[in-house]
């Protein structure tokens, strides 16, 4: 069995395959190291043989979750790392090591899946936007905060804004001018992220026309799928990315 963990700046999103073509016969999001390992160790018949990872926080952080999960299971953990070039996408960054690791590997994955140019739009905490050109060039992106950081910031610096989840999922339901705090604010957010998805569209096209795909994925991608009909929906990108940077054989 494989374990496969995309660990973020807020959840780690958690999946266990029986082998490397296998779809997930498990899987799920957890706040804490400490939950991750209480859901694994509860799988009836677990039985890890390998673990492959990526992370975007802090090394001491991940270290610790590294060393948690050897424990745990036994099991050695393969993470992947930086790279300037790698199944034929090239790194765009100057610094090719300041690139977060969760964008490479949904670019890699995408360029896979799209066999060509491609547009990576990725909605997590942060809302991203990765252009990969036909020959494997990243021309670059963009960073925005994503839905979970507007609210916040909302909730955070502005003392009437307090609301709780059911009512931001009640909000959402549909996209007319809101006549509560939670309608202002959730639907607000949401037409920043469709804008910011338009201009990304615009910007794609004048790049390469009408030849290239889109791909969302992360937890809120749902909210601009509206906006783009024929993107592809592939809430497991970055694990199509992470199987290339950590090959089990």
């Amino acid at each position: 069995m494989i374990l496969e963990l995309d660990c973020g700046n807020s959840f780690i999103k958690w999946r266990v395959l029986e082998s490397d073509q296998a779809k997930a016969s498990a899987e799920g999001v957890v706040g804490s190291d400490l939950v991750l390992i209480e859901r694994l160790a509860a799988l009836p018949g677990l039985s890890l043989t390998h673990c492959r990872l990526v992370s975007v926080r802090a090394s001491e952080e991940t270290s610790k979750l590294v060393e948690a999960l050897r424990g745990a299971f036994g099991v050695t953990v393969s993470c992947a790392a930086p790279a300037r070039e790698m199944a034929g996408v090239r790194n765009g960054y100057q610094d090719f090591e300041r690139l977060g690791l969760d964008r490479w590997l949904a670019m890699l994955g995408g360029f896979k899946l799209a066999s060509g140019a491609c547009l990576v739009l990725d909605f997590g905490t942060a809302a991203t936007a990765d252009f990969v050109a036909a020959d494997g060039e990243h021309l670059g992106g963009f960073i925005c905060p994503g839905m979970p950081l507007m609210r916040n910031q909302l909730r955070t610096h502005t003392r009437k804004i307090r609301y709780d989840d059911a009512a931001a999922e009640l909000a959402l339901e549909r996209l007319s001018p809101g006549r509560t705090t939670a309608e202002a604010v959730e639907r607000g957010c949401t037409l920043m992220l469709r804008g910011f998805v338009l201009t990304q569209l615009e910007l794609a096209r004048s790049y390469w026309g009408d030849d290239f795909t889109v791909f969302l994925t992360g937890g809120d991608a749902d909210l601009v799928l509206g906006v783009i009909p024929q993107a592809r929906l592939v809430p497991d990108l970055v694990f199509v990315g992470l199987a290339m940077a950590c090959p089990l054989s």
